[in-house]
């Protein structure tokens, strides 16, 4: 897959002390993705502990692992990827909320995706998420990242930090759309490429999952919103601007 290799630059240190990055501070991550290779990618670009300080100390591909992986090893941020099987990186920021609302040793949240799509930028920054950068990111600037997480700051790739003020501070902001918020993220995504024309063979290919998976998708998403057809589908999604 493409973005398995967009963090693949070198990390150099990211500080002098030879016990870890940042003047020797470690930070403890996990990865949630739920593509294994970029996973593996990320590992192997940010796991070099004594180099970069930062300490991988779990993985999950899914929410509910995701959930069970976080609640047993307590790091300090988790790396979260929007889309993800069980309800997307939303779900999985809901069901961790106690964790990051604990005020000594508080799980802080940074989203990477190769989405930079506005609902999914908003939809994770709202559920909790101190930050959002996308897969493009260098592996210098993901571990910097990471810390600056650890302290609390919030972080957004920069084409994304002007919108994501705007969004929140301008009174102009749309409405929550209710409707849109009970689709999970894989839904909004597949609502988005149908919308767009694309066939089911050709949304499977793009997502990586089954044609017989996003037609359960699609069924799910008709129901939900009470659409009858995909032409329908089509004319909802151009009217909310979602195409």
């Amino acid at each position: 897959m493409s973005d398995a290799t967009e963090t693949n630059e070198p990390v150099e240190p990211t500080g002098s002390d030879e016990g870890g990055g940042a003047g020797g501070r470690r930070v403890r991550v996990v990865l949630v993705d739920d593509h294994r290779m970029f996973r593996t990618g990320v590992q192997a670009e940010i796991g070099r502990t004594d180099i970069t300080g930062v300490e991988v100390v779990g993985e999950a591909p899914d929410v509910d692992q995701a959930v069970t992986t976080i609640t047993a090893t307590r790091p300090e941020v988790v790396l979260l990827d929007v889309h993800l099987p069980g309800g997307g990186g939303v779900e999985v920021l809901r069901r961790c909320a106690p964790l990051m609302a604990d005020a000594e040793n508080p799980v802080r949240f940074l989203a990477l995706s190769v989405s930079d799509a506005a609902e999914d930028v908003i939809g994770v920054i709202r559920g909790g998420a101190r930050g959002y950068v996308t897969k493009t990111i260098t592996g210098t600037d993901l571990v910097d990242s990471i810390f600056r997480v650890q302290d609390g700051d919030a972080v957004f790739s920069p084409r994304l930090a002007g919108f994501v003020l705007d969004a929140f501070a301008s009174t102009d902001a749309p409405p929550v759309d209710e409707d849109l918020d009970r689709l999970t993220q894989r839904e909004r995504e597949v609502l988005r490429l149908i919308a767009r024309g694309y066939a089911y063979k050709e949304i499977a290919k793009q997502l990586f999952i089954s044609v017989k998976t996003v037609e359960s998708h699609v069924s799910a998403v008709l129901r939900k919103l009470q659409l009858s057809n995909r032409h329908e589908l089509t004319r909802w999604a151009t009217a909310r601007r979602l195409v």
